[in-house]
């Protein structure tokens, strides 16, 4: 047919018709490349294909606000959503629950057995050289103290380095770590290694300034980690205010006590699940397109930012599809993330259960960093694959997001790259992410329902594109 179409009318073709079979094939099959590769040379830039498709979903993005509205909704009914808490497993229920009413499709929970810490009650404060309250989160994972708590002197220290340095002075002590915010992976460091690190020395506990560049009093919990090596030991943040006025104490030559109390513990493992639902393709519905958030957060704040947000962007995005009844090729598939604070189990149960399925994974999108501003899109994969979002990144541009750059920014996702599923992360204005993040402060007022429907918009167009597209995606 192919050829036909291609030569008809043709001499050729006609004295062609002629041959027996065996001389026919080999130039069938050699008109039939000639004629396809025609036909791909012809192919319309993907930017003037799906230019009035971006064109509609930028134009409903910012009139729906349906879902900034849930997101409130969600973080004012349940709280934060720790792992192994009903909070979080309520909050599921009630998110699946809204997916069946938008008419999304396979809306399922696929469970996943997560950690359990509980942080208890937990209190420091400096008996001299003045008697006064720090503002104190402990850090996941952390052990507590003896019941009757951990009094001691206190050694600051802005570095490992110092603290190698000054290794005769502290043991006994509980040391605190006043390391300025450089930057999140150069300074987090401090909170995932300062426990080890102090103890080898033989501290009792250890205090870090919080992983921030700014604070009002807010300190900023996180993940951290033990060596069997050397004694498990507390480990526990502070406001930068209080790490600095310490500092200034030590400078001074005063002599810091702190008396610590903290009951952290790890329990038993529990359940979870991640959020599944789709909106199932037309032509090659095996085919995944994948779009995530984390749905648990920290034990404190609401998670609005950290990851509420990236979830219902992502939800948002498949909603905008749906209303525009813009269903692509491929499938879509939403994903909200379980336990990505203190394990990332849901992600990794993700990568067990559907291994078989991974090669039919187009490519796993994610957004957590906060939906500000969106900026553009972060990618790990092929050069060919980006060189066909070059193709359509103009669509983009009325949100401001049309930037893309090399290497993922990505947390749960990175986990499936390493089985070969590109990845690709939302690059959003990250100037107060950690002003807020992992704090009291992560609620629904941090986020503006301008810049959160841009985010939704934004992922609605890469995702359509990618799941639509003729070609798939390549490796």
């Amino acid at each position: 047919s192919v050829i036909r179409k291609s030569f008809v009318g043709n001499r050729f073709f006609a004295n062609l018709c002629t041959m027996t079979f065996p001389l026919r094939l080999p130039v069938l099959l050699s008109l039939a490349f000639l004629a396809m590769d025609s036909r791909a040379a012809e192919r319309k830039p993907l930017d003037v294909q799906y230019e009035t498709a971006a064109r509609r979903i930028i134009g409903l993005g910012p009139s729906d606000n349906v879902a900034f509205e849930r997101l409130a909704e969600m973080c004012d009914t349940f709280g934060s959503r720790f792992s192994g808490s009903q909070n979080l497993e309520k909050a599921i229920d009630w998110c699946l629950a809204k997916l069946v009413e938008d008419g999304f499709e396979n809306v399922r929970g696929e469970p996943v057995t997560v950690p359990r810490w509980v942080r208890g009650n937990e209190t420091a404060r400096v008996i001299s050289p003045r008697p006064c309250e720090l503002h104190l989160l402990g850090l996941g994972g952390s052990v507590g103290t003896p019941k009757g708590g951990i009094r001691a002197r206190a050694l600051v220290v802005t570095s490992f380095e110092e603290l190698r340095e000054k290794a005769a002075d502290a043991k006994g002590r509980i040391i605190v770590f006043n390391a300025p915010f450089v930057d999140y992976g150069s300074t987090v460091v401090f909170r995932v290694k300062g426990a080890i690190e102090a103890a080898k020395v033989g501290a009792v506990a250890s205090l870090i300034r919080s992983v921030a560049p700014f604070s009002m009093q807010t300190p900023h919990t996180g993940m951290m980690d033990y060596d069997s090596a050397v004694p498990k030991i507390p480990h526990a943040a502070i406001s930068i205010e209080d790490a600095e006025m310490l500092q200034r104490f030590q400078e001074r030559g005063d002599a810091i006590e702190i008396e610590l109390k903290m009951e952290a513990q790890t329990l038993p493992d529990g359940q979870s699940r991640n959020v599944v639902a789709e909106l199932v393709g037309t032509e090659y519905p095996e085919q995944i397109v994948l779009l995530s958030g984390h749905i648990d957060s920290w034990d404190v704040g609401t998670g609005a930012m950290d990851d509420g947000g990236g979830c219902f962007a992502s939800w948002q995005a498949v909603r905008i599809l749906k209303q525009l009844n813009l269903r692509p090729r491929r499938t879509i598939r939403v994903v909200f993330w379980t336990n990505e604070e203190n394990g990332m189990a849901g992600v990794k149960t993700y990568r067990e259960k559907h291994a078989a399925d991974l090669n039919n994974h187009l490519i796993a999108m994610e957004s957590d960093s906060g939906t500000f501003a969106p900026e553009g899109f972060s990618f790990d994969g092929s050069e060919k694959a980006m060189a066909l979002f070059e193709e359509f990144a103009a669509l983009l541009k009325p949100l401001g997001a049309d930037r893309l750059k090399w290497g993922a920014e990505v947390s749960d996702v990175s986990q499936l790259a390493s089985k070969g599923v590109p990845v690709m992360g939302l690059d959003v204005d990250r100037t107060k992410y950690f002003w807020y993040h992992h704090t009291d402060a992560d609620t629904i007022d941090k986020l503006d329902i301008d810049e959160f429907n841009r985010c939704a918009a934004a992922m609605a167009i890469m995702a359509y594109v990618v799941a639509d597209m003729p070609e798939r995606l390549p490796r």
